[in-house]
């Protein structure tokens, strides 16, 4: 088809743009379609089209500012090539236009659903020939001026050489249009050339726009350091579009200034790489990358992924760090007077500081803390950090399901971002940091992969030297790293993962303990927490004490810090108060005329009261025992034991959970029945047959200790039903350590002796009568004490772990070890447990 062979139909839809819009015959543009009637065209009209004329539109700029013809008289006949639709956040398209010719509209005859107007085709220019004349002159200024512009770009650049080729192949009437859209016009302006239906008036304004380009390419090259490489100027270029033989396209130069400070930036970023002393397998990838970014233009979406990418690795710190602080007498006063108690953290962070004066070059230990809530596990990681003079990062791992969150995204993902270990050292800007992993035993496992098993490469000092995110793909170094883990349990950490960890028990505090730490560090924060001083508000030691046992039964001190804080806002109230009635009698001044009209008494009576208000209240206010019922309420727990034990069939268990030891209470009863045994309290199946097992044992030995059921009869399941309760029945119970105390219940209850009320006991049970070691002692025997108990059953087996528990405890606790359960109903009975003499044993000689 030859130029100017477009023939227009005579009536054309309208496409009213919106803004600034303009488009100019030989160029494309994108278009954002939302408004209704431009909603109605392209679903009636380019939507249900089937051939190439139902998709040529006319485009018409929208009104201006002031008052006016709402169209434009001339608009740019165009072809649909492109259309995008989305439906968030309301619905809307996106046309990619190419501009076609110019035409006039002479009457709209149609307003709805969209306009149609009936328009004169304006495109059937003079013949242009090459000779003499004014046109011919102005063509050649034109040419001359385009040619100029394009090479001052950068010729290296495909798309401005394809541009340079086409100054020459184009016809000279299309060049005015299509370098108007290039270069950086006004709305205003690009109206002007579209108004300008003859060549030579196109001609005439089209040249002072390129003179000016010009102008200021130059000025900006001057403005800029003469560098070689620097010489061009790189610029975005959208590729031309040929439809029907009419060529178009779009050169942006509006972002030079911009692009010239992103061409120093990556400079920049350039030295600061070269300057990180990054390994040499890293610094290859740099340089690669930072290759591609010098090439890549601005407008590609992987120009910003790059560039994030480079900026992390420059961020990193590969051979930054802090010198650690090795005065072990300094570490040793910091550790005591941030925290009290927990011996064995202190002993292994001063090993770690003895072992590191001796070598230089040791790797971080991976230290993690066993231990229920509240007991400090993660302040004192962030005391260690500052005992070390180290930076310290706290990641929470509770909840997390995805091993990205551990390795980073792959940077082929839209959004890809580093993990937490390596966006963490770029926090801190150290290699040698503390990190904490919170709640390491709460790790989640979904569809993305298991994060504790991206922790294997992590928490393996034989490997971490060269851990690898997937962001990064490049191996960096975290044996530095001091990593510290804290869990609640360890029951929930994959064997693998606990396996690469030193693992530090770090049980619950005793009641002196918790008196020191609420005295020495709660008390004093939760008065500056309130804007409480020592001279309003003393908490007696009583107090202290009684909050401890009666309110507050837990292993940490979580809740009793609460308890002061509620203590210190009741007090708050008291002081507000006492200060607003000293002050409230000098709020105002008072005139002689309202003395004296006052009465003699009423005078009297106010002065009164006024002193008794401007009285200062009795401070400091004393909290005692007395005090804690009037802030607090009724204690909440109770010494219920003995009453709870004033009959057969009762015994106290020892039991270990995630939040600390607990003291159990099993009941037994038993009824006429068929020899069934009933058990109740949502038991696990460990713990449902230790409970057979003790039946079974009892029934065994039921002659030996005169056990029968109700008939008399040793059978002590003949013609009786026995159940076998563990109160608090909404909480999940299992385990083997309550297997002494299922017997011993059952003895109770058959003998009908009572159980000592002052007595708890813990071990595994055998068919053989056997007493196997447990574990979590200090846990459980931290329980009893707490609860009043005075004496405790434990296996004989376990007797080693009585050296954790504290001297005045041991003093306190009257401790029995049981090799079999003979001993147990022993020692669980006053006066003990009456049974046949057994003369076949013998006592061992091996």
């Amino acid at each position: 088809m030859e130029r100017g062979a477009v023939q227009l139909p005579e009536r054309l839809p309208l496409l009213l743009l919106a803004g600034e819009a303009v488009l100019l015959p030989g160029s494309s543009l994108r278009v954002g379609v939302d408004s209704a009637r431009n909603l109605q065209l392209v679903r009636g009209r380019l939507l249900r089209g089937s051939s190439v004329r139902s998709t040529i539109i006319g485009v018409v700029p929208g009104p201006g500012p002031g008052p006016g013809p709402l169209l434009h008289r001339i608009g740019t006949a165009g072809i649909a090539v492109q259309i995008v639709g989305s439906n968030w956040p309301k619905p809307h398209y996106t046309l990619l236009i190419t501009g076609l010719c110019r035409f006039n509209i002479l009457e709209v005859v149609q307003e709805k659903p969209f306009p149609v107007a009936k328009v004169e085709q304006l495109d059937h220019l003079e013949e242009y020939a090459d000779g003499t004349g004014e046109l011919s002159d102005l063509s050649q200024e034109f040419y001359k001026y385009a040619v100029q512009l394009v090479e001052m770009l950068d010729m290296s650049v495909p798309v401005v050489a394809k541009l340079r080729q086409l100054l020459d192949s184009l016809p000279k009437d299309t060049l005015p249009d299509i370098l108007a859209s290039i270069i950086r016009t006004s709305a205003k302006e690009k109206l002007q050339i579209l108004d300008a239906v003859g060549l030579e008036e196109r001609f005439k304004k089209t040249i002072p726009l390129l003179v000016r380009q010009i102008e200021g390419l130059k000025l900006l090259q001057k403005s800029r350091k003469s560098t070689p490489s620097d010489e061009k100027m790189i610029v975005t270029i959208r590729p031309i579009r040929k439809n029907n033989q009419i060529p178009g396209g779009q050169l942006h130069l509006d972002g030079l200034e911009q692009e010239d400070d992103d061409g120093d930036d990556i400079v920049m970023l350039e030295k600061k790489i070269k300057s990180t002393n990054m390994p040499e397998q890293a610094m290859k990838v740099c340089m690669k990358e930072l290759k591609r970014l010098k090439k890549m233009p601005q407008s590609m979406p992987e120009f910003a992924l790059t560039r994030n990418y480079l900026e992390l690795m420059a961020e990193l710190p590969w051979n930054k760090s802090t010198t650690d602080h090795l005065d072990l007498h300094a570490a040793r006063v910091l550790l005591d007077s941030d925290h009290y108690a927990m011996q064995k953290l202190k002993r292994r962070v001063l090993e770690y500081l003895a072992v590191r004066q001796l070598k230089n070059n040791l790797k971080g230990p991976i230290l993690c803390f066993v231990g229920p809530p509240g007991v400090g596990k993660t302040s004192v990681g962030r005391s260690i950090a500052k005992t070390l003079r180290r930076e310290f990062y706290r990641i929470a791992l509770g909840g997390v399901c995805d091993q990205s969150d551990i390795r980073g995204h792959r940077r082929t993902y839209v959004g890809s971002m580093p993990g937490r270990i390596v966006n963490g050292l770029k926090t801190v800007g150290v290699r040698n940091p503390v990190f904490l992993l919170d709640e390491i035993d709460k790790l989640g496992k979904s569809l993305q992969g298991d994060p504790a098993a991206a922790l294997l490469e992590v928490l393996d000092p034989e490997q971490n030297h060269s851990f690898t995110d997937h962001y990064l793909n490049v191996p960096f170094d975290l044996s530095q790293v001091l990593f510290i883990a804290t869990a609640n349990t360890t029951a929930t950490i994959p064997p693998a993962l606990l396996d690469r960890m030193e693992l530090i028990q770090v049980p619950g505090y005793i009641q002196e303990e918790k008196m020191e730490i609420a005295h020495r560090h709660l008390i004093p924060k939760q008065l500056e927490l309130h804007g409480l001083t020592p001279r309003e508000i003393q908490i007696q030691h009583e107090a202290t004490e009684g909050i401890i046992s009666r309110y507050t039964r837990e292993a940490g001190v979580r809740s009793l810090e609460r308890k002061i804080g509620a203590i210190c806002r009741a007090v708050a109230v008291k002081v507000a108060e006492s200060q607003h009635k000293v002050t409230e009698p000098n709020c105002g001044p008072v005139s002689e005329k309202d003395k004296e009209s006052v009465p003699e008494e009423t005078k009297e009576e106010s002065i009164d009261d006024i002193t008794d208000l401007a009285l200062p209240p009795e401070m400091p206010i004393v909290i005692d025992r007395h005090a804690l019922k009037d802030i607090l309420g009724p204690p909440i727990y109770e010494m219920e034991v003995s009453q709870r034990l004033s009959q057969p069939g009762v015994a106290i268990g020892l039991a270990w959970t995630p939040l600390g030891g607990e003291i159990m209470f099993v009941e037994a009863s038993r009824m006429e029945g068929e020899g069934q045994l009933t058990l109740t309290g949502q038991l696990g199946d460990v713990m449902k047959e230790s409970a057979h097992l003790a039946i079974s044992w009892l029934r065994s030995n039921a002659k030996k200790y005169h056990l029968t059921n109700a008939a008399g009869s040793f059978d002590l399941l003949d013609n009786t039903d026995i159940h076998l309760h563990f109160p608090a029945g909404a909480v999940t119970k299992d385990g083997p350590s309550a297997g002494v105390t299922i017997v011993t219940c059952l003895a109770s209850l058959f003998s009908g002796h009572l159980v000592r009320s002052d007595v708890a006991m813990t071990g595994e049970i055998t068919l053989r009568g056997l007493v196997l070691p447990v574990g979590g002692i200090k846990d459980k025997v931290l329980a009893a004490h707490r609860a009043g108990l005075k004496r405790v059953i434990l296996p004989k087996r376990n007797e080693k772990d009585l050296e954790e528990i504290p001297a005045n405890m041991r003093e306190d606790l009257d401790f029995v070890t049981a090799f079999c359960l003979d001993e147990v109903l022993n020692a669980a009975f006053e006066g003990g447990f009456p049974a046949e003499s057994r003369h076949g044993i013998l006592d061992s000689k091996l």
